[in-house]
């Protein structure tokens, strides 16, 4: 799998999400086998203003995120190669455009989701970026507007004929946002259209959802949100690899909180964030729901540790629990994770 001159380790890609796709769960993805992890989606005007809050999402691991892709997220192609050339000066490989978010603030700007509307804006946002950095460039779209205006197909091509390394398709429409079925049609669709990769993403909750996608869709990878909450374990079996032990689970939740609070900074703050990471981490297992209605009122670092020590040393699969990671069958709400 090879975006421009930049060879991945496996097709198994960790989707940029809100809150989740921080240097502490992109160290764990890539450890356990990720190809690929781009940061959230980071604001380009803050890159420009070199806004500290901003910059501080291009932390990163220098040893361990290799290649190193920055999402970010504008309307103005000035405005975006300038940020692409901060972005490559903090060290990034590639630089992803976001192009299907369709949270309002980010809509009504002319960014995200709204490129989908405007492929010869968004082209030409491809186009500058690599004219500024010379790094491959990525982007990531989505069905189209609504069911009257599905073009990814069209938004693909451009986007190709601008130099484009490769594209991730979420196939469902803004309309829809998170809800409904993504439509993995489009996906074969796009990938029978162009000539670069096509990045396959949405509903993949589980190793049989990865690779059914491959099958069905005929991708060059699979992009992968909520099914890897929790579970950073997941790119370990995609590989053939087995499940975590009981042991390794609560040896990593640890590892990741501890790491959480580091990057974070303020400690309160960390703890509040790292709230769904412990809902998430916990699904599947006896005693989850009980277990996270404590998480939710914990207030300080020591009091996570010690919860977290207490439930995970002991904690076992429950047999009833389906385990797909969906919203009606463990009480998380993963929408949180996509901002």
């Amino acid at each position: 799998m090879r975006f421009g001159d930049i060879e991945l380790k496996s097709k198994w890609i960790l989707a940029p999400m809100a809150g989740v796709s921080e240097m502490p769960f992109r160290r764990l993805a890539f450890r356990y086998g990720a190809g690929l992890c781009p940061t959230e989606l980071v604001s380009a005007e803050g890159l420009i203003r070199a806004s500290a809050r901003t910059l501080r999402y291009l932390t990163r691991d220098e040893e361990v995120e290799r290649p190193f892709s920055v999402q970010i997220f504008g309307g103005n192609p000035d405005s975006m190669a300038r940020a692409a050339v901060v972005a490559k000066e903090h060290g990034a490989d590639i630089i992803d455009v976001n192009m299907g978010c369709p949270v309002p603030k980010v809509f009504k700007n002319g960014a995200g989701c709204a490129l989908m509307a405007d492929p010869t804006r968004a082209a030409e946002i491809v186009r500058r970026i690599r004219e500024a950095t010379g790094l491959p460039v990525t982007a990531k779209i989505r069905a189209g507007i609504d069911s009257r205006r599905i073009n990814c197909v069209e938004v693909g091509l451009a986007l190709q004929e601008a130099g484009c390394a490769a594209i991730a398709l979420h196939p469902r429409t803004r309309a829809q946002g998170y809800s409904g079925r993504a439509d993995w049609s489009l996906i074969r669709r796009l990938k029978e259209a162009l000539e670069i990769p096509v990045i396959g993403n949405g509903d993949v909750r589980t190793v049989a959802d990865a690779h059914r996608m491959l099958e069905e869709t005929g991708c060059d990878a699979v992009m992968i949100g909520r099914g890897a909450l929790g579970n950073p374990w997941l790119f370990r079996q995609l590989l053939g690899g087995p499940p975590p032990t009981a042991e390794e689970r609560h040896r990593v939740v640890l590892e990741h909180f501890e790491a959480h609070v580091a990057f974070r900074e303020d400690p309160r703050a960390a703890v509040r964030t790292f709230r769904n990471h412990i809902g998430w981490y916990s699904r599947g297992l006896v005693g989850a729901a009980a277990f996270r209605a404590r998480a939710m009122e914990l207030e300080s670092v020591d009091e996570v540790r010690r919860a977290l020590d207490a439930f995970f040393s002991t904690a076992v699969p429950d047999p009833r629990s389906s385990h797909g990671g969906g919203e009606e069958d463990d009480g998380v709400d993963y929408r949180t994770a996509y901002g």
